[in-house]
């Protein structure tokens, strides 16, 4: 209970960082969208990371390195369902973007939870 709490704060507040990214890609600079979406992924990556090995799965049983290189491939797994589910979204439904970036990012957590807590962040084993 207490890792799926800080698991939807930490997830909260690297959404936010990637919404933030986002906006200030496509208002303030003015690139494509779905690459802003990929800047605010890289960005968000990070938070997401400290977040979630220092207070979601704080008892893993792996190192910092394994953890940093299993929650890489766990969120570019999840990033690839992201920008799928972001262009099929905006660009085929004509989705307004900022509701098919939400969609996509929310879509993509049930994944990246599951990915961390059994094979990223795995836990100590009670033996």
């Amino acid at each position: 209970m207490h890792s799926g709490i800080w698991f939807i704060l930490v997830g909260v507040s690297a959404g936010l960082t990637h919404l933030s990214i986002y906006y200030i890609a496509t208002q303030g600079i003015g690139i494509l969208n779905e690459w802003a979406n990929a800047c605010g992924f890289v960005i968000a990556f990070f938070v997401s990371f400290a977040g979630h090995r220092y207070l979601s799965f704080k008892d893993s049983g792996t190192t910092i390195k394994q953890s940093l290189l299993r929650f890489l491939i766990t969120a570019i797994a999840g990033f690839m369902a992201n920008e799928l589910i972001f262009v099929l979204l905006f660009r085929v439904l004509g989705l307004n973007d900022w509701i098919a970036l939400f969609i996509a990012i929310a879509g993509a957590a049930a994944q990246t939870f599951l990915l961390s807590r059994f094979w990223a962040f795995k836990k100590k084993n009670s033996a």
